[in-house]
Parts: structure tokens; sequence; C-alpha cells
């Protein structure tokens, strides 16, 4: 395992994050630290970085120098964006970050930001179609992609920092507010493809400020997962919040919970941006990405694939991630995710759900021994909280909850209606039934490999009056894994109003 480090200098921000890169190219974030350096700040008239912000950053990048040494890192990548790509006096900052901090900062240009934030969107959204936007303090990014492919892609050099000082001091939020959005508007009028954009087209949000979005209404809406990748949030939502900052002064809008207090000055800009977006195109929601630019770097280094051709199966790579990082039996999960499905199959004329419920099946066997790494002991219940606090790529946030729900039934008296009431807003009414199903058939699966040694191959299911008969194609004594399947024959009842037997 090598360790691997980001350094992501951007126009209002210095980030690092720290990764660690496992076998066959997984990799899982393990620290973070990130400071306010506003680089971009106060240079728009001259085009040279300030001496005061010259220094924040190299303060900033001495800390992340002794947190490197301090984890041994192997690898850094360390890159800049808009602020010091369009610095007069980028030359001398980069020497001296160079000499003071050990850092050899590479300035990306337009065309590269873009492509890393779209390999980072890309490898972790099932989203075939989309237009990705990133603002920054400095600029705005917008980036169409169909078919894993970029199609366009355009850098407004405008940001948070410098729109929130482009028009009168003066007046009041509101009236700030209004004069960005009307600015933005004629901005994203002469981007083209803009105007004939597809309705299935996804608008999804990258960097700091959709995050604090997202963070703001899921506190609002009392959301039950600390989740903001994948997470959407609808037109009319947006405006509902729109509405209520846009009004404020910068001191209220810091007592804001879920926005932090550094951005509180800047972040109504970036809502007017998204509003004026919103009235340029036809869509429904935002896809709210925890991908960006520094994920697209990390796949790059972990998968270098991805330069050429993007992930295929976004989920089973983030699943077989954390296979591998917490050391799991990989061939005892595929099997009994292998016979889970099977049973999926067989038992579909009486379970009669629809096909999209094998992607909850497939999370919930691969990863149902993942709570034996907390404790062998109530591991389903451990099981279920991993899941449930994954964050995995390529798979709705419903379908998360549902898949925890799957691993905590292995038996199903552990299934707390009270508990699957507090996500009542993400689940369906009909997710309860289809849980329970799908829990007892994870239950016979595992027992069907009890020993982890593949002797149970195959499975076919007869269904006969108040009976369903499965038979198992085998190898060598599976005394042990059909007594153990026999004993979910209550809660196979429960669920499917049949006895069990097992031949």
């Amino acid at each position: 395992m090598k360790n691997i480090a980001i350094i992501d200098l951007g126009s209002n921000s210095a980030r690092l994050v720290l990764a660690h890169v496992i076998a066959d190219g997984y990799f899982v974030v393990y620290d973070e630290l990130k400071e306010s350096v506003r680089l971009a700040q106060d240079m728009e008239r001259e085009g040279y970085l300030k001496q005061a912000r010259i220094a924040q950053a190299v303060k900033t990048l001495k800390m992340f120098r002794k947190l490197c040494d301090a984890n041994n890192v192997d690898k850094v990548y360390a890159f800049a964006t808009n602020a010091v790509r369009k610095a007069k006096n980028q030359r001398s900052f980069l020497e001296e970050i160079n000499t003071v901090c050990g850092f050899k900062i590479n300035v990306l240009d337009e065309s590269q930001e873009a492509q890393q934030i779209y390999y980072g969107v890309i490898n972790s959204l099932e989203i075939p179609k989309g237009v990705i936007m990133d603002i920054s303090g400095s600029s705005i990014q917008l980036i169409q992609y169909n078919r894993r492919m970029i199609l366009n892609q355009v850098n407004l050099p405008i940001g948070t920092m410098n729109l929130s000082s482009l028009f009168d001091p003066d007046a009041t939020p509101l009236q700030q507010s209004q004069m960005i959005e009307t600015y933005m508007r004629d901005q994203f009028s002469h981007i083209e493809w803009l105007s004939t954009l597809e309705p299935d087209y996804k608008f999804i949000g990258v960097g700091a400020s959709f995050r604090n979005l997202a963070n703001i209404v899921q506190r609002i809406e009392k959301y039950p997962l600390a989740m903001v990748h994948n997470y959407r949030i609808g037109v009319n939502t947006f405006d509902k919040i729109y509405d209520m900052i846009k009004v404020l002064d910068v001191e209220k809008r810091a007592k804001i919970k879920g926005l932090s207090a550094q951005r509180a000055d800047i972040f109504c800009s970036a809502l007017s941006c998204i509003k004026s977006f919103l009235g340029c195109v036809d869509v429904e929601e935002i896809v709210i990405s925890g991908s960006g630019i520094r994920e697209g770097f990390m796949f790059n280094h972990a998968v270098p694939t991805t330069l050429e051709k993007p992930i295929s199966d976004i989920l089973g790579f983030s699943i077989y991630t954390r296979l591998h990082y917490y050391d799991l039996n990989v061939q005892h999960a595929e099997h009994v995710c292998n016979l889970a499905i099977q049973l999926y199959k067989q038992l579909r004329v009486l379970h009669k759900l629809p096909r999209q419920y094998i992607r909850v099946l497939r999370v919930a066997a691969l990863l149902h021994e993942a709570g034996t790494r907390i404790n062998f002991y109530n591991r389903h219940k451990h099981s279920q909280y991993i899941i449930m606090n994954s964050n995995l790529y390529g798979v709705s946030h419903r379908d998360l909850v549902l898949a925890s729900f799957v691993v905590r039934g292995h038996d199903l008296e552990d299934i707390s209606v009270a508990e699957w009431n507090k996500y009542s807003d993400i689940v369906q009414e009909e997710d309860l039934f289809a849980v329970m199903r799908l829990a007892v058939i994870l239950r016979i699966a595992d027992s069907f490999d009890r020993s982890m040694s593949g002797s149970v191959k195959t499975i076919t299911c007869d269904i006969l009056g108040d009976s369903v008969i499965i038979k198992t194609e085998v190898e060598g004594d599976c005394s042990l894994e059909i007594k153990d399947a026999l004993s979910a024959g209550a809660d196979f009842a429960k669920a499917y109003k049949k006895n069990l037997e097992i031949l």
C-alpha cells in the first residue's frame, strides 16, 4: 500500500487530500486539510497575487508539507488553477513555494482543469449525459459530456470572489444578487450549446459551493444520511433556499447551519450564478457530486486506464475498494452474491420484485461481512452502519439505505420499524416488503457458503403447493450449509408465505 497526496491550490482555498492506494488500483481517502487562502482576492485590476495572499498560501503549504512528511507520502500531485494561471507574478510565486515548501506546483490550463473535473465526476456517478458546473473564486467551469466523452467546455473568467466585488458595494444583499443574476444570464446566453441542450441532460454541481448548498438543504429537511455525493436538490427547493439567503447580510449568512463561515461572504454569489444557469436550461434538479478535480487525479493515478476510458462498473469498483480495504474474503463475498442472485431469479414468481432490486441485493451480498471488522457479535448491525455510511459511488441514496437494511435483516426481527421510519423521505412504502424478501434470500445464500468452500454450486427452486423446494448442485459434503440454510425457514415463511425445503 502506498500513500499519495493531492494538493489543490485554488482561487479561494487550498486543500490537501491524503489517500491510500491499495492492491489492484483501489484508493481510499484517509485524511485531509483545508485552509482559506483567497489567492484571487484583489487581483482583478493589476493581475498580481498580493503579498498577503502569497504569505498565507506559503504558510498553508508548509503545514501541508509537515502532514505529507508525517505520513510518508510516496507521490504528490500539486496543482493550481485559475488565480495562479492568470497571475502576472506566477513564476516568482511558484519558485517561492518550491524553495520554501518543496512542492512543484503544476499550473493547469483551462482544458486540463476541465478534464480532471470530468474524470472525478464520470468515474463516480452513473449519469450518462450531463452538464457539470464547478464554481471557484475566480472562474466558472462548464463541461458538457455524453456517452462518456466531453463534447463542450467553457471557462468563464468570473467567480464568487470577483462577482462579490464587481458591483456597488453599498447595494443591499438583494440588489447585489439581482445584479449578479442579470450579469450571469448575459454570460450564459453567449454559450451557444446551452440553448440547444436536450432535456435529458442532468445538471451536476461540483465544488464547495454546491456541497455547502447540499449541507444546508439536508439540515433544513433533517435528512437522515450524512452524504452529499449523488444528493438531488429539486429546482423548487433551490429557489426556496436562494430566496431565503439572498436577502441576508454576511453576518446573518454566517449563522446558517451547514454553511462554512469562511464562505459566508461569497456564497450568495455562487447561488446567483446557479439561479441564472437554471434559467437557461430545462432541468428539474441539481445533482451534487462529492467528486471533482482532486478525485480525478486519484482515479488517474490508481487506475491509469481512466485516462483513456472511464470505469465501466462504477458501483463494482467502489464496492471492491471496500472489500480490499477491509481485507474481507472476496471469493466468499462473490460466491454469496452469485448464489443470492440465483435465488432472486428462481423466486421471482413469488417475490415479484422489479429488476432494479438486484442492485440492492448486490451491494448487500458483497458487503454483508463488513461489520466483522468492527466486531463479530452484532456484525449485521455493524455491516448496516458501514454500508449506510460508505459513500459508495454509482448507487442512489435509496438503494444504499435498502442494502443496509437487507444486511441487518439476517434475522427479520432485527428490522426495527421505528428505525426504518427515520428514512421515510428516502425509501418508498413498498420497499420494506422488498427488503424482507431480499434479506431472506441473502441469509440463505450466506448459509450455502457457510464453510467458505464454494461447495454449493448452483440452485434451482420448485414451488409446489405450500412449499418451496430448493435443489442444490454440490461438491463434497454440504450438510453444514444445508442445515444452516434451513434455520432460515421461519423467516422464509414470514416473507414468502411458503414452507422451505432444501435438497
